[in-house]
Order: structure tokens, then C-alpha cells, then sequence
């Protein structure tokens, strides 16, 4: 049996700006390997979302990302499942050049209106690496077991 290699796990230095004076701490990994940074609301008062409603909530923040990296908002499974809360356009992308406000596309799909409080953690920010296409423009596709199936092809 051969010995296992420790899982290596890659750190990439993001720049980060405060917009405003705020007591949050910068977004934090809750467990040692988890994927995902929590995003927390920087809001002067609560927001109540409505059902159905959503809302762009603001971060606070401003990165800038490597250039080769893209910043992902994702929801929070827990707001998910508890309460019925989503982000939209989801995974989100936040480009490398693009120094504006981390804000959260926040959607209640639940029945019951949510309160976000100052400070909640609504969203994970994951950073992850971008390959960029270079096109082959070809006559024809190589075959593949698949082929041209989509859209529940594979089963339901």
C-alpha cells in the first residue's frame, strides 16, 4: 500500500478595502477546510425581505482579486434550507478587475417574510481560479458516449 499524500491546500493573497467604518470582522472560514469565506451584511438597520422579494445587501467590501482568480457568491445551505433564502444569479461572479462593493443578490423564496440583521452572515464568497478559452474552431466534434443529449438525457 502506498502512503497517502497530506491534501495541500492553495492560499492566495486577495486585497481587501473597508467602504465605511464597520465594527464586522473581515469575512472569516467557519471550520479549518471549509470552501467558503461567510459574507456578513453591512447594514445600518435591519432589512426585512418579504416573500418572493429580493435585494442587493451590501458587504461593505472591495477586493482585488489576482488576476486569474474570480470571486464566487454562493448561498449559505443553513439560510437555505431553514429559511428559504437564495442567492440569485447564482454562483455570482466577481471579476478580477472589478473594484466596486461586494454586494449579496439576496431572494426569500420561503413563504415568510426574513429579517437580515446587521452583521448576519447571508453568503459565502469562494475564490477559485479562472481558465480562459482559447477558441479551436473545427468541421466536427469527436463522438462521445453522450453525444448531443441534454437537458435529462442521462435519467430524470
Amino acid at each position: 500500500m502506498s502512503p497517502v499524500s497530506p491534501p495541500v491546500e492553495l492560499e492566495v493573497g486577495v486585497k481587501v478595502r473597508r467602504l465605511r467604518p464597520s465594527p464586522l470582522p473581515l469575512p472569516a472560514y467557519q471550520t479549518p477546510h471549509a470552501a467558503g469565506l461567510d459574507l456578513q451584511a453591512d447594514l445600518a438597520h435591519e432589512v426585512t425581505l418579504a416573500p418572493m422579494e429580493r435585494r442587493l445587501i451590501p458587504t461593505g467590501l472591495a477586493l482585488e482579486l489576482p488576476v486569474g482568480f474570480e470571486g464566487q457568491i454562493r448561498p449559505r445551505s443553513g439560510l437555505a434550507l431553514k429559511h428559504g433564502l437564495t442567492c440569485l444569479n447564482s454562483p455570482g461572479t466577481i471579476d478580477a478587475d472589478y473594484r466596486g462593493e461586494v454586494q449579496v443578490l439576496l431572494a426569500n423564496l420561503s413563504t415568510e417574510p426574513f429579517v437580515v440583521k446587521p452583521g448576519e452572515r447571508v453568503a459565502q464568497l469562494i475564490v477559485a481560479p479562472v481558465a480562459k478559452v482559447v477558441w479551436q474552431p473545427v468541421e466536427a466534434l469527436s463522438d462521445s458516449a453522450r453525444g448531443s443529449g441534454g437537458f435529462g438525457s442521462t435519467g430524470r
